[in-house]
């Protein structure tokens, strides 16, 4: 969502790191282009006005002017900037009632993703042990009950039987009573929606925020519709006590301008971004980290939280194990392929990763996307049990085959051949430290032993201060043995460890 602001603020930085000693001309010059940057990328012009206005004030003072790095400090300003405006360091969590059950209120316009929403939050409580029932409340448009019933369903909570001819404030009523009844930690209520805003839906939501008087009353936006979302969160918030923000479809190319104008015009925090269509694709919402991430910086501590959430334990423990004594065939590589995609594909990895944003032509260049992995577990898919067991059995005639039935050239058979022995050679490497190294990376998987206590660590590094470079390269460290030389045997990528000399593209076909 944010991949235009971010390239263009990348750019100003850019310029402004090849002058030694920056003036006030320059400091102008340099946050003209930001205040552009930002109108481009929809952001509501007051909120455009106070940030550059702030800015300035920082910027103009000696501080800067006799900075050492004085490009560092107008960068430090510019992400001071952006935390304040998309609502501070404190991470906003969710309210939750010291007698339960606990109400949460889903409001917003057709469309915006309100029932998808209320599945996810189901699910992520339900990981938190909390005993969940979803509750549809949306009467007019065909199936919304049903649809919430499959959600339930797929985050393993309960939903509230479905009775015909009742109108939502009275289902509003059977669901609080059995909640109370039932002994619920968390009751969510999805109520209806319109195209546009009326007096009817806001009547119908008011009066179901008065009988139930939710802890949580939570507005679901669409971050693609842009200043238009802040329209609507501000007419929300005239008549229902809103207490948070959701941003959906974060993972689209609009222009950013919703999340970064949301909070500053209505003061609510945001606290969550639909991130995927998937059932658990609801990530909570830290200004810090999404400030960095504009900003070129990436988020590693959020990578690394992803891969001990997505990593498959079993998996992992039986992999570390065969690792450690030198052991990688193709059945693991096609593992860590899979891996990749659960964790959102190879665009979704790079998103978190510092400096990539600027290599991102280069990849375009070489056509290295998701599509290449999926044309690699081809490959693999069509071998033997033995072929991928024994890659070295591997003579002209079969992978003829395989290129045959995986629909690609010999060329890219080899390629995927020459990536394995690659990985595989640095894997044994690895492993004549008697397998340590492979039982910490296990272990930060896995949440237990001595990667445990690192997974702790990084995972503190949310909280309170902005990571320090230190903790940033031991995360980085850390990352670079998720997949090996290069994730899923790509290329090593500059925030990997080691980099790359200046001019040399990873991602040109050899």
């Amino acid at each position: 969502m944010f991949d235009a602001l971010s390239e263009r603020l990348s750019g100003v930085f850019d310029r402004l790191s090849g002058l030694g000693v920056l003036s006030e001309k320059h400091i102008d010059e340099a946050l003209r282009e930001v205040r552009i940057a930002l109108l481009e990328a929809d952001v509501a012009l007051p909120v455009v006005r106070d940030f550059i206005a702030k800015a300035k004030e920082r910027a103009s003072g000696e501080e800067v002017l006799r900075s050492v790095r004085p490009t560092d400090q107008v960068i430090k300003i510019t992400y001071d900037g952006l935390v304040e405006m998309l609502g501070g360091e404190e991470v906003e969590g969710l309210n939750l009632s010291l007698n339960p059950p606990t109400v949460m209120m889903m409001a917003g316009l057709q469309g915006s993703g309100k029932t998808t929403t209320a599945g996810r939050l189901a699910l992520r409580l339900s990981r938190e042990r909390k005993k969940v029932l979803l509750a549809s409340l949306d009467t007019r448009r065909p199936a919304a009950m049903e649809q919430l019933a499959t959600l339930a369903v797929q985050a393993g909570v309960d939903s509230l039987p479905i009775v015909a001819g009742q109108s939502a404030p009275d289902i509003a009523r059977r669901a609080l009573s059995a909640a109370k009844l039932q002994g619920y930690d968390v009751l969510i209520l999805d109520t209806a929606g319109r195209t546009t805003l009326d007096e009817a839906m806001m009547a119908e939501a008011a009066e179901i925020a008065k009988i139930t008087n939710p802890s949580e009353t939570l507005l679901v936006a669409d971050a693609l519709t842009g200043q238009d979302a802040v329209r609507t969160a501000t007419a929300f918030h005239e008549r229902l006590p809103l207490t948070g923000l959701v941003l959906t479809r974060s993972d689209g190319d609009g222009r950013g301008g919703a999340a970064l104008s949301m909070r500053a015009v209505t003061g609510l925090p945001i606290k969550f971004l639909g991130v995927s269509e998937k059932i658990d694709g609801l990530d909570v919402f830290d200004a810090r980290r999404v400030a960095g991430r504009i900003l070129g910086q990436g988020d590693v501590v959020a990578l690394v939280e992803k891969a001990a959430q997505d990593f498959d334990q079993a998996k992992a423990e039986v992999m570390a194990k065969k690792l450690a004594k030198g052991q990688f065939d193709l059945d693991m590589m096609a593992d860590q392929f899979a891996q990749m995609k659960k964790m959102g594909g190879m665009e979704g990895l790079m998103g978190f990763l510092p400096g990539v944003q600027k290599m991102k032509k280069q990849m375009a260049e070489a056509n290295v996307s998701d599509k290449t992995l999926d044309r690699q577990a081809a490959i693999i898919s069509s071998m033997t049990k033995v072929e991928r067991k024994k890659p070295d059995i591997l003579q002209a005639s079969r992978k003829r085959r395989i290129a045959k039935g995986a629909g690609v050239e010999v060329s890219e058979v080899n390629r995927l051949l020459k990536q394995h022995r690659q990985m595989a050679d640095a894997f044994k490497m690895m492993s004549r430290d008697g397998g340590k190294g492979f039982a910490k990376m296990a272990g930060m998987l896995t949440g237990g032993g001595a990667g445990g206590a690192d997974m702790a660590r990084m995972k503190a590094m949310g909280g309170g201060k902005a990571p320090s470079p230190q903790e940033i390269e031991e995360a980085k460290a850390r990352l670079a043995g998720l997949g090996g030389p290069g994730l899923g045997g790509l290329p090593k990528l500059p925030g990997l460890g080691g980099g790359l000399p200046p001019g040399v593209n990873p991602f040109k076909k050899s």
